[in-house]
């Protein structure tokens, strides 16, 4: 695969074989060759679960404590006070049998999307287009519930959701390449402390095995799972 000359200019900055303590992963990152926007840092994480076992997957939401750096779109399928409520509180989108009309035939422009219970009767038949796409509301991550101010204003202040892939691995964003060391290092705790919250009571053995964060652009950097044991304390 070829590499950009951006990339390739990063991965020389980058020890490869070196395991990085938090901060000064974060710092490596910064510091690095820049791009022409301001990119997403992201997390990923290996887990010491079985995904074949249905009792050992790993979902959950997280509010972010600095944000995500960048406006959630957040649509909501509800009627009555709860629709009058999600549009109180920002929502960008509102409806019923519109609105899932609209994503059946293909529109998708929005980050979160939020139903009450007796909606998911409308949503269910759209498994087929949202879950490839991680935006099938579920109750384990706060998107089904009658609660909707809550949960548009969670999801516009920063809320991310995660979840395993086949793998055993789990993907979350924790801001901006912009945002002060500081802030990155806030969120990330957010993070893991979620995902600690969500270990499955059936996995065995170290649940946080691996770790590395990333930019937009550019090789990922291994971090000291030590820091795990700060950042959920």
């Amino acid at each position: 695969m070829r590499r950009s000359k951006l990339y390739k200019s990063r991965a020389e900055k980058i020890d490869q074989s070196k395991v990085y303590a938090l901060t000064e992963a974060l710092e490596a990152l910064k510091s690095a060759p820049g791009a022409k926007f301001d990119e997403s840092v992201d997390l990923a994480i290996k887990l010491g679960i079985d995904p074949k076992q249905s009792d050992q997957n790993v979902r959950g939401a997280v509010p972010l404590p600095k944000g995500v750096g960048k406006d959630t779109r957040v649509a909501v399928v509800a009627s009555g006070d709860a629709a009058d409520q999600a549009k109180a509180a920002g929502a960008d989108h509102v409806g019923m049998e519109d609105l899932v009309a609209k994503i059946k035939d293909g529109w998708l422009d929005f980050d979160v999307l939020v139903a009450t219970p007796d909606a998911m009767k409308l949503v269910r038949p759209l498994g087929r287009v949202l879950g490839p796409r991680g935006l099938m509301p579920n109750p384990k991550t706060g998107t089904v519930t009658d609660d909707v101010e809550s949960a548009v204003k969670m999801a516009k202040a920063g809320r991310v959701e995660f979840r395993n892939d086949k793998g055993g691995c789990v993907h979350a964003p924790i801001g901006r390449l912009s945002f002060p060391v500081e802030d990155l290092a806030e969120n990330f705790s957010a993070v893991i402390k979620a995902l600690l919250r969500a270990r499955p009571a059936t996995s065995k053995g170290v649940f946080i095995q691996k770790c590395a964060l990333s930019a937009t652009i550019g090789p990922s950097v291994a971090v000291d799972i030590k820091d795990f044991s700060k950042a959920a304390s």
